[in-house]
């Protein structure tokens, strides 16, 4: 995923939502009782690490028990540590004092306390893309030096690939067409860093890699899931049993939830797209829009898919008066630049969130070149009935202004080239005229309703009609 690449709005739950879903988080919620457990007695190693002969009563704090016990607060100290909860006396290398931080879990905003879990969410990431520690062990010497270069690990590859994955997920969970709420399937997810999109049938070493990933991930994502960043169901272990001992219970290989399934919380949405502003990406939320100007706002939601523009016009629309809505959205959809055809449709669609309170906005525009198409349309859908009839020259430029919004919209969708396939059957002499036009898209519509059309005389006509209309335009 690159920097420039459009990432979809996404849905955040209130700042104080999200702020007792993080101190509700196993990990964040014990680093905090370990930061208020520690007092001038508890001693720390040269690392900050808590010695081990307070791993007991740490545990008994955190009400841990069994084998796992110290390495769950180890885990949660160190997340005290990294984002100032406490910090080492200066004056004595081996003891902690309560961190500035600390007060902002019970005093501060909620904003603050996302600050802190952010911040524990960032070591909780780095420690996900480090070796696992059996495997450093095995390649160290008796000094304790580890040779790295044995372990067939590239830091900076590993943390790359684990901020892609995130970022797959981010755009999975975001995206209109995605599983919104729903878990991912983890071969899905690790499929989506090494198999090209366009690409049929995956090689055999492509499918191994695969596979390697999906490990790693299982790894990764049990790490991460206690700092509240996913909702994460492991692999089946059943399902690496070795072939000859024989599963203790039948395997359904083709349940395709026994291979992981992952999902993000909304806490983690939020950490995901905090962490995508901070690395220079445009991350839209839906609502950021409703404080500003109907230009941004038309604009601005003009990439958004159905549902997300809906939600973020309803938001814009919840602060001001319908007939001053009205008006400040038609003033801000008039123009000739390329965005124009997008911003009108758009406006047409707040219009009908609006409502009939809308109509006397809308009456006002009728005579108007570039609007009266649109109060047209709109008022006879409201079921206005003295509604003038529009001159031919203006169906033709309204026609073309609506496929140009379509094609910024949709692209080259099924559903506009059904539009362009009526077109021409309807209006016989459609492609004669059209080229008139006099609309700064006119030449783009009908060179893409040429590629569009499945008739080759048909689309012909069009790409004649677009040479016609761009030597009249001049270009």
């Amino acid at each position: 995923m690159s920097d420039s690449s459009p990432l979809p709005p996404v849905r955040l739950h209130t700042e104080a939502e999200l702020a007792r879903d993080a101190l509700s988080t196993p990990l964040l919620s014990r680093a905090v009782r370990l930061a208020r457990w520690a007092g001038p007695d508890t001693r720390v190693d040269a690392g900050g690490g808590l010695v081990e002969e307070q791993l007991p009563a740490a545990a008994e704090v955190l009400g841990l028990t069994g084998d796992d016990a110290a390495a769950l607060v180890s885990e949660a100290w160190r997340v005290t540590m990294d984002v100032g909860l406490l910090e080492v006396v200066d004056d004595q290398a081996d003891t902690v004092m309560a961190g500035e931080d600390l007060a902002l879990i019970t005093d501060g905003t909620p904003h603050d306390v996302l600050t802190v879990w952010l911040g524990a969410l960032e070591s909780v990431i780095a420690d996900a893309a480090v070796p696992d520690l059996d495997a450093v062990i095995d390649v160290m010497d008796e000094g304790g030096t580890v040779d790295f270069s044995q372990l067939d690990w590239d830091p900076e590859g590993e943390a790359e690939f684990l901020d892609g994955v995130l970022g797959n997920l981010y755009l999975l969970t975001g995206s209109e067409d995605g599983p919104g709420d729903g878990p991912v399937p983890l071969p899905a997810l690790a499929a989506s860093m090494i198999v090209p999109g366009d690409m049929g049938e995956p090689t055999n070493d492509m499918l191994e890699q695969v596979s390697d990933a999906m490990m790693r991930l299982d790894d990764q994502f049990r790490l991460l899931e206690p700092i509240g960043l996913v909702v994460y169901q492991p692999v089946d272990e059943a399902l690496m049993a070795d072939p000859e001992e024989g599963a203790a219970t039948p395997v359904d290989e083709t349940d395709v939830s026994r291979y992981g399934m992952v999902r993000l919380t909304p806490l983690g949405l939020y950490g995901l797209r905090a962490r995508l502003l901070e690395a220079g990406f445009t991350a839209p939320a839906v609502g950021e829009l409703s404080d500003k100007g109907a230009d941004a706002l038309l604009d601005g939601s003009a990439a958004y898919g159905p549902r997300a523009a809906r939600a973020e016009t309803e938001q814009w629309l919840a602060r001001r008066e319908p007939v001053a809505a009205a008006r400040e959205l038609l003033s801000a959809a008039r123009g000739s630049d390329p965005g124009a055809p997008l911003r009108r449709l758009r406006c047409q669609e707040a219009l009908s969130l609006v409502g009939a309170a809308a109509e006397p906005a809308v009456r006002e525009v009728l005579d108007d070149p570039e609007l009266g198409g649109l109060a047209r349309v709109w008022l006879t859908e409201l079921g206005a009935t003295d509604v003038p009839a529009p001159s031919e020259d203006l169906v033709f430029w309204l026609t073309i202004d609506t496929l140009a919004a379509q094609l910024a919209a949709e692209g080259h969708s099924e559903e506009l080239q059904a539009l362009v396939e009526g077109l021409a059957q309807q209006h016989s002499g459609f492609f004669a005229a059209a080229w008139r036009v006099e609309h700064p898209a006119t030449p783009d519509v009908l060179e893409a309703m040429g590629r569009l059309h499945p008739d080759k005389r048909i689309a012909k006509e069009a790409r004649k009609a677009a040479f016609k209309a761009r030597s009249q335009q001049g270009g």
